[in-house]
């Protein structure tokens, strides 16, 4: 049998008062109760926790190593009790949103301070996302992927593109060609950049134009997609990336390589650019993922508009 915790409040309270009429007093109950609850806990631990004198008692040496134990972990579950006994009116909704890196600092990062409901931000895979959307440790997920889910619903939002994303100083001699093993050749010897949690985009945009896995990994792995174009700012390499998040969307990709032979007498890049779309373009739509039954579906609605504002439209189906 479990010991109850009951009993351990309540020998706290008389360890630290020094009486069962003070404790009885702290703990608004009758000092009969404290009595049974002392005894019970003497009964379960098998020993005398406190020496019994006229008006006094001491604590045994068993007794004091008992409130040595619990006295810290009894504090901290009273201290969660109390916060959680706030009135209604001082509570606020918690929203569990997960979503990629870039995409919050994108669409939601501005916002932050204004929602009127607490935000836990989760930063994963999309498909560990998802599981703990399932199984309702999530509220709301950005996904680009749509499975098949117990109870889950998606609303198409927005729209990507994965395109090739150069740096500045790439030398893209052998690049200008619209045969594509030449193409995937010149590719192949170049220095790419990835980002550790998402290896999704390069393999699909390379079994889309060459109908086959890359034949390398990419030379540097950095934390994100920020990270590759503040590198890509100064130097060569390349990157596949969701076009929204280039920080240059004047850059238009092309349709073919020869789109770039341009007069431009250099073959180097004076500025990180994206530099091809494929040769049809890779796109993804990305999704709200929620419960149907979700009792937060009012707030949850409200930082889908927040996100769908400052992310790009979905063209018409």
């Amino acid at each position: 049998m479990m010991i109850n915790l009951e009993w351990l409040r309540t020998y706290k309270e008389v360890y630290e008062r020094g009486s069962m009429t003070a404790a009885a007093e702290a703990l608004m109950i009758s000092q009969p109760g404290v009595s049974l609850h002392l005894s019970s806990l003497e009964n379960h631990v098998g020993y005398k926790l406190f020496e019994r004198r006229p008006r006094l008692l001491i604590p045994t040496e068993r007794g004091k190593q008992l409130y040595n134990s619990i006295a810290d972990p009894l504090s901290c579950l009273e201290e969660v009790e109390v916060k959680s006994q706030k009135s209604p009116q001082a509570e606020r909704i918690t929203v569990t949103l997960g979503m990629c890196f870039e995409t919050f600092q994108l669409a939601l990062e501005p916002e932050v301070p204004k929602l009127p409901f607490n935000l836990i931000l989760e930063f994963a895979e999309y498909r560990r996302l998802l599981e703990k959307l399932e199984n309702q440790v999530s509220d709301l997920v950005v996904s680009p992927h749509k499975p098949e889910l117990r109870g889950i619903s998606y609303l198409p939002f927005s729209q990507e593109t994965i395109v090739i994303y150069a740096g500045r100083g790439t030398d893209l001699t052998g690049f200008q060609t619209d045969d594509l093993d030449q193409l995937e050749n010149w590719l192949d010897q170049q220095t790419w950049y990835g980002i550790a949690s998402d290896n999704d985009h390069m393999q699909r945009f390379w079994k889309a134009n060459f109908n086959q896995k890359t034949s390398f990994r990419p030379n540097y792995i950095v934390p994100n997609f920020h990270s590759i174009f503040r590198i890509l700012a100064g130097s060569p390499g390349l990157a596949i990336v969701p076009d929204f998040l280039v920080p240059q969307l004047q850059a238009q990709p092309a349709s073919s390589a020869a789109d770039h032979n341009d007069g431009n007498t250099s073959s180097q890049l004076a500025s990180a650019q994206i530099i091809w779309a494929g040769r049809q373009p890779l796109q993804n739509v990305l999704y709200f993922a929620y419960h149907k039954k979700s009792p937060k579906l009012e707030t949850i609605k409200h930082i889908m508009g927040v996100i769908s504002q400052r992310m790009p439209a979905r063209p018409p189906s």
